[in-house]
C-alpha cells in the first residue's frame, strides 16, 4: 500500500479496461493510497453493483462522477458530442436529463460535483486530428497548419456564440432543477482536449457571468488546457485570472507534445511549465489525478510527491 494521498481523488479513467469487477477496480486504486475517486462516464450499471456497497460502507468516497453516468452507449450523448448545445431539441433535453441523472447519482454518492463536457460547435468530420496530425509532422509554424487553422478559428468563431447561448440555456435549466432538489453538487465545465470543443477559459467565464449564483464552475483540465496553449487556442497563464475564483475542480495530468494524462513533471522530464497550475491546485475544492493506464504506480507516486513538494514551497513563498 503506497502513502496517504489525503484528499486528492483519483479517476478510474485509469484501470477501468483491466477490471470487469468494480470492486477490484476500486481496491487496485486504493492500493495507490487514494481514499477517494472519480466515477467516469465508462463506468457502467455492472460495475456499480459492486462499487456501491463499498461506498455504503465507507470503504470508499466519491469525489466527483462524469457525465454522462453511468455509461451510455449512444455516442451522441457521449464526450465528445454537442450534448448540451444541441440544434436538435430533443437531442438538447435529453442530454438535460442525462446531466440531471449524473448528477442525481452524485447526490446520492456524496460526491461535490459532476464533470461535463458541454458541447462544440460541429464540423463535418474531425478538424482537430487533421491538425494534430500537420502539427506533428510539420509543425504549428508551417503553412499547412496556419491554412486549416484559420479554416477551423473562422467556424469556430462564427458559430460559438450561438452554441454557447445554447449550452447557457441547457446549464441554467440543470442548476434551477438542482437547486429545487436541494442538492448540494456542482456542475463543473471541462477544458476540453479538441480545439473545436467548448469552452475556452473566456468562453467559460462568460457563462458564469450569465449564470451567477447557479451552482456552476471551472472543471479545469490541465492536460487539455496545454494542449490548447500548444494548438494555439488560448493561453493558460493569460486567462487563468479570468476563471480562478470558478474554480470547483480539476484534473491533474501533464501533457507531453499533444500526448495527455501522464504524470505531471515525470513523464515531461520538464520542472517549471506545470508550475503554472500550482496555485489553481492548491485552492481547488476538489483535485484529481486522471491518468491513462500505462502510467506506473511508481510513477504516480513520484508524481504526487513531487506534486506536494512544489505546493509546500508555494506556500512557504507565498507566507515569507
Amino acid at each position: 500500500m503506497a502513502q496517504s494521498k489525503g484528499s486528492y481523488s483519483f479517476s478510474t479513467c485509469w484501470n477501468i479496461k483491466r477490471h470487469t469487477v468494480g470492486s477490484e477496480m476500486i481496491r487496485e486504486i486504493k492500493e495507490l493510497g487514494f481514499q477517494y475517486v472519480e466515477l467516469n462516464y465508462n463506468v457502467t450499471q455492472e460495475l456499480l453493483a459492486t462499487i456501491e456497497p463499498m461506498i455504503e460502507r465507507g470503504e470508499i468516497g466519491v469525489s466527483s462522477v462524469h457525465n454522462t453516468f453511468p455509461h451510455d452507449p449512444d455516442p451522441d450523448y457521449g464526450t465528445d458530442s454537442v450534448l448540451l448545445g444541441f440544434d436538435d431539441e430533443a437531442k438538447r433535453r435529453r442530454s438535460i436529463e442525462l446531466l440531471l441523472r449524473s448528477a442525481e447519482y452524485a447526490n446520492r454518492y456524496g460526491a461535490s460535483a459532476v464533470v461535463v463536457h458541454p458541447g462544440e460547435v460541429p464540423f463535418d468530420y474531425n478538424i482537430d486530428q487533421a491538425l494534430k496530425g500537420i502539427y506533428h509532422e510539420q509543425g504549428r509554424d508551417s503553412k499547412a497548419y496556419q491554412k486549416l487553422w484559420g479554416e477551423m478559428l473562422e467556424r469556430r468563431e462564427g458559430l460559438s456564440a450561438r452554441y454557447l447561448q445554447r449550452i447557457g440555456d441547457s446549464l441554467e435549466e440543470v442548476c434551477e432543477r438542482i437547486a429545487a432538489r436541494g442538492w448540494n453538487v456542482a456542475i463543473g465545465i471541462e477544458t476540453r482536449s479538441r480545439c473545436y470543443q467548448m469552452p475556452t477559459l473566456r468562453e467559460a467565464r462568460s457563462v458564469f457571468d450569465r449564470l451567477q449564483g447557479a451552482p456552476i464552475g471551472l472543471w479545469y483540465d490541465f492536460g487539455h488546457g496545454m494542449m490548447m496553449e500548444r494548438m494555439g487556442l488560448y493561453d493558460n497563464a493569460e486567462d487563468m485570472a479570468l476563471v480562478k475564483d470558478r474554480v470547483v475542480g480539476i484534473h491533474i495530468h501533464e501533457t507531453v507534445g499533444l500526448s495527455d494524462h501522464w504524470c505531471p513533471y515525470v513523464h515531461s522530464g520538464d520542472m517549471e511549465y506545470f508550475d503554472r497550475f500550482l496555485p489553481i491546485i492548491a485552492a481547488a475544492p476538489v483535485k484529481v489525478y486522471e491518468l491513462k493506464a500505462a502510467c506506473k504506480a511508481e510513477e504516480i507516486e513520484a508524481s504526487h510527491n513531487l506534486l506536494l513538494a512544489k505546493l509546500e514551497a508555494l506556500h512557504k513563498s507565498q507566507r515569507a
